[in-house]
């Protein structure tokens, strides 16, 4: 298991943005995150006095960036934390209106569906207990610094 600061070492979110508490499993095709920021008053996501629930994309985001670090990591390819990039989210499905009104810890799972070291389709989705909070798939470059300049 992966604590905060080892996720805040492998990716570019820093300080409030890194919003994982810990990586519980993750393997060639997957991630298992969770999360207590959605919590905290202070996240850097709230607006209104409250966290969306559509903010759980970037949850899941962040585990997908995780992903891309642990398989450079295991590659041998890992320098420093890798700036990308959603494309685009595609199907996402929303089943609560808000985060930060949950007691429990957010489990965040995404799963490669396609691609290549640079480009990937995830699954995604995030659930609290036995709720399913939002879903849906993610194109995303993991490295924008390795796309061919124009």
């Amino acid at each position: 298991m992966l604590n905060r600061d080892d996720i805040a070492a492998r990716i570019p979110h820093q300080g409030d943005m890194c919003l994982l508490a810990r990586i519980a499993s993750w393997d060639g095709e997957s991630i298992h995150a969770t999360a207590t920021s959605h919590r905290d008053p202070a996240n850097p996501l709230r607006a209104h006095g409250r966290l969306g629930a559509a903010t759980g994309i970037e949850y899941a985001a962040q585990a997908m960036a995780m992903h891309g670090a642990l398989l450079a990591d295991a590659g041998g390819h890992a320098e420093r934390p890798r700036a990308g990039y959603l494309t685009s989210v595609r199907g996402v499905e929303l089943h609560a209106a808000r985060l930060d009104d949950l007691a429990d810890d957010l489990e965040i799972r995404a799963e490669r569906l396609s691609g290549d070291d640079n480009h990937v389709l995830y699954a995604f989705s995030v659930t609290a207990g036995a709720s399913l909070l939002l879903s849906g798939r993610a194109a995303v470059v993991l490295d924008s610094a390795a796309l061919p300049s124009s």
